[in-house]
């Protein structure tokens, strides 16, 4: 097969930057089947379904991988998402060290190792390993107490005479 100069990606925009044969546009394509034409032995000409099978088989494959990138930061987004609506709540699961925690989530952060709610109780709970929420507001003052929710007492209104 004849070596072709690199070629650039000139479809229009999108949220991430294809690579490798992803990258390839129609026209692309089309100049790279026509250089291979142009530059093989006439005496022995290339079997060009062969070409075209293999060309669409790897363009297909780097489609997958796309794809599979995309879906990871979907699910990424869609727990940030989920754990940012938690916040307050109390939530309990398995912290880092597998041990189980129970707290009240302050915060959400994201890391090589996925999503995590930070807890007023200074544990770290990865998303995948929390398996329950509470709100709060549906706590007796004992369960609030153990579960390490601040409890605020609301002075009565004043009656005037």
């Amino acid at each position: 097969m004849a070596t072709t100069s690199p070629v650039s990606n000139t479809s229009s925009p999108v949220s991430t930057k294809a690579t490798g044969y992803s990258a390839l546009t129609s026209e692309d394509f089309t100049k790279i089947i026509i250089s291979e034409l142009s530059n093989q032995d006439p005496l022995s000409p290339s079997d060009t379904n062969a070409l075209l099978q293999q060309l669409s088989t790897i363009r297909s494959i780097q489609s997958d991988i796309d794809l599979s990138d995309k879906l990871k930061n979907l699910v990424t987004e869609n727990q940030l998402a989920s754990a940012s609506n938690m916040i307050g709540k109390v939530v309990g699961g398995l912290d880092e060290d597998n041990s189980r925690v129970v707290g009240v989530a302050l915060s959400v952060s994201k890391s090589k190792d996925g999503v995590f709610l930070n807890l007023f109780n200074g544990a770290r709970v990865n998303m995948k390993d929390v398996d329950g929420v509470i709100d709060p507001s549906q706590l007796t003052d004992e369960e609030k107490k153990l579960a390490g929710v601040k409890t605020t007492t609301t002075p009565a209104p004043e009656t005037k005479p």
